[in-house]
């Protein structure tokens, strides 16, 4: 029995109202207590200045792309338009600003990444059970949570790429106008991914890869009788009247033309992010466009690697397992006193640890790792199935004609399983190759695939027929909920003793 069909009209009662309380818990973990730390936190005090420079068009180099520090500007200058915020402020970026107007804009930003995951899962399934879950998981990740907490960028690459990603699974819902001016909004998109860093580009590539792979499939099923029927739809080809699975989008993909990828994905980005650059070049005038970016490539091929660089630097592989986090902010200060405070006579049992870790949720971390590892396997075990040979002594067999062997996923969960492992492979293996120092956060455009495999499973878990299978899925459910409100006071950067922040660094190279 497959897992994806038809949804029925009378099962979307909760959706609307589970997709906007999953709005409001982001919202309300990133905004309360958002001003805590009346101080510029990792890297703020980089980002917060360089948005104070584009304010002030004071001249500056900077090793990434302006626009995530124009996204900061604008907040800081609506910020200091509202009435909120008032009590912290701090002129370490060059001005007086509040903390609340550098940070709200991402606090805002990184609350709606599960609904745009949500969207995508829906898109993908058409299952609002699936849809939700992959929601929940998104917004129940400690590095996503604290990411958004405070001005840094990788909330802006990550949406911005998934958004690229979303509006190209629309633009193969549709045909004509619609389907171009969303392939236009999916190469902006994409365009603004790449002009937060340069690893943005890495949502691109997956789009590359999924088309190639359509491409790819298009060419097998001519040679290969025994690849199942059905898994690209043609131009204007509609699902069977009575086929009771849901299309998948990517069906559609090999519709797409080489002359609309290059168009659409290749030179919509490219003069996305040229224009962008245009504000920072009127004032920064002693480069051109060409000139700085051969400049940041030299700034990042200088920057080290290892422990002597930055004692917080991780290689690609130890991300997968979550080894190396992040300390971004730590400090010991007296049991009920104010933040920042400096008394050196405070003993040592009267004092509490103020610690934000950039941490994942390590329970949806370990299972994600397992579920994209599975993902593989199965498209692994697909593409064996469709290669192999049928056997003659299969009944379903008939000489000349294609094998009805069932293969391990239908075409809707094969192109789900696809879309999940082309892009988590996608955003992980071009770190491969780089030599700079690299952080747990530049896994984070990966991790987003890697939790909606494990939603993927839960959810099939859960609408098994047999017990201990549902059983499963509630428990990871309950598991990764559990592990949340355990690690929440390092995401939110909550009073801990030392016991209990101890309690919270399972691993010594947590600390």
């Amino acid at each position: 029995m497959t897992l994806l069909k038809k949804p029925s009209g009378g099962s979307a009662s909760w959706f609307a109202p589970g997709m906007v309380g999953l709005l409001v818990l982001s919202l309300a973990l990133r905004f309360w207590g958002l001003g805590r730390f009346n101080s510029l936190v990792f890297d703020e005090v980089y980002y917060v200045k360089f948005a104070h420079n584009y304010l002030t068009q004071t001249p500056f180099f900077d090793g990434h792309p302006p626009l995530s520090k124009y996204l900061i500007a604008i907040g800081i200058w609506l910020g200091n338009q509202m009435p909120i915020g008032r009590d912290t402020v701090n002129s370490l970026a060059g001005a007086p600003y509040s903390t609340w107007s550098y940070r709200w804009l991402n606090a805002l930003t990184g609350a709606f990444i599960p609904l745009v995951v949500a969207g995508i899962a829906y898109q993908l399934s058409h299952r609002r059970s699936y849809a939700f879950l992959a929601g929940l998981f998104a917004a129940l990740d400690g590095l996503f949570l604290v990411e958004s907490r405070y001005a840094l960028n990788n909330v802006y690459l990550v949406i911005f790429g998934l958004l690229g990603l979303w509006c190209l699974l629309l633009a193969l819902e549709v045909r004509l106008t619609p389907r171009s001016l969303y392939l236009i909004a999916s190469g902006v998109f994409f365009g603004a991914s790449a002009s937060i860093k340069w690893n943005g580009l890495w949502f691109l590539f997956g789009a590359y890869g999924l088309w190639v792979a359509a491409w790819l499939l298009r060419w097998l099923q001519a040679r290969f009788p025994t690849i199942q029927p059905g898994l690209l739809l043609a131009d204007g080809a509609e699902p069977r009247q009575n086929d009771r699975t849901v299309q998948s989008p990517l069906q559609r993909l090999a519709q797409l033309t080489p002359w609309q990828i290059a168009l659409n994905l290749g030179c919509v980005p490219a003069t996305f992010y040229y224009l962008i650059w245009i504000p920072h070049l009127k004032f920064n005038t002693a480069v051109g466009f060409l000139d700085l970016q051969k400049q940041i490539l030299n700034y990042h091929e200088r920057v080290g690697s290892g422990t002597q660089v930055h004692p917080y630097c991780a290689e690609w592989y130890t991300w997968i397992l979550m080894l190396r986090p992040l300390a971004y902010y730590y400090k010991v200060e007296a049991q009920g006193g104010p933040l920042l405070s400096t008394d050196p006579a405070v003993p040592a049992g009267n004092t509490v640890i103020y610690d934000v870790h950039a941490i994942g949720n390590p329970i949806l971390w370990w299972l994600s790792t397992l579920a994209i590892v599975l993902v593989f396997i199965v498209l692994v075990q697909q593409l064996l199935h469709w290669l192999s040979p049928p056997q003659l002594e299969e009944p379903s067999y008939v000489e000349g004609q294609p094998s009805t062997r069932r293969p391990p996923l239908n075409a809707t969960e094969f192109w789900l399983a696809l879309f999940l492992g082309i892009n988590y492979a996608a955003n992980l293996l071009p770190w491969v190759k780089v030599t700079r120092c690299t952080f747990l956060y530049h896994y984070m455009g990966a991790s987003v695939f890697a939790s909606m495999a494990i939603a993927w499973l839960v959810d099939r878990w859960l609408h098994s027929s047999k017990s201990n299978l549902r059983t499963m899925g509630v428990l990871a459910i309950v598991a990764i909920v559990l592990a949340f409100i355990f690690w929440l006071p390092v995401y939110l950067g909550l009073p801990l003793s030392t016991e209990g922040f101890q309690q919270r660094m399972w691993l010594p190279s947590w600390v």
